[in-house]
């Protein structure tokens, strides 16, 4: 896709969070409203025809377009955020990062077996946030999971899709 009004939008921020890293920061991709416009359109196309019931946003850039996105598509939000930010009973996925463990969770009543679920987050690098998300809802064994990002790292260092299994339906806005 790489619409060139994203590319042009979307700021680089070196050296963030730590040297040698180029941050893609997408803020300024969701404070244009044409940018805005644009996502939610292109993602719109991509998922219309799916069946989409609940689109899970990834903390916190993925609850911007999963909320536009939901709706588009007459679909519910589901929120995907750290341990203790979720008022009622959840469940957790735990995994490893680079630098440590983390969890994440998701209200035990979110999704149920016949929900079509869209994954929705900002970037995808390493990918091993995504798919501890992936794992989570596969929990609730819905009809069908679709994963997307609005940015993926295109790096051989990276190679984020690696961390799902083949015939997983991944897609991207912009690949950098």
């Amino acid at each position: 896709m790489n619409n060139e009004k994203l590319l042009e939008n979307l700021r680089c921020i070196p050296d963030f969070p730590q040297k040698g890293v180029n941050f893609r920061d997408v803020t300024t991709l969701f404070k244009d409203p044409e940018c805005l416009k644009i996502m939610v359109d292109e993602l719109y196309e991509l998922y219309k025809d799916k069946g989409i019931t609940k689109i899970v946003g990834i903390e916190s850039r993925g609850f911007v377009l999963s909320s536009a996105l939901a709706l588009k598509l007459n679909a519910g939000v589901v929120l995907c955020r750290k341990p203790g930010k979720l008022p009622a009973e959840t469940i957790q996925e735990s995994y490893s990062k680079e630098y440590g463990k983390d969890t994440i969770e998701i209200h035990k009543d979110a999704i149920t077996e016949d929900d079509v679920v869209l994954l929705h987050d900002d970037l995808l690098a390493t990918g091993g946030t995504m798919r501890a998300a992936y794992n989570l809802v596969k929990k609730f064994n819905p009809k069908n999971i679709y994963v997307n990002f609005i940015i993926e790292l295109v790096h051989e260092n990276l190679n984020g899709r690696a961390n799902f299994e083949e015939g997983t339906d991944i897609t991207s806005l912009l690949k950098v």
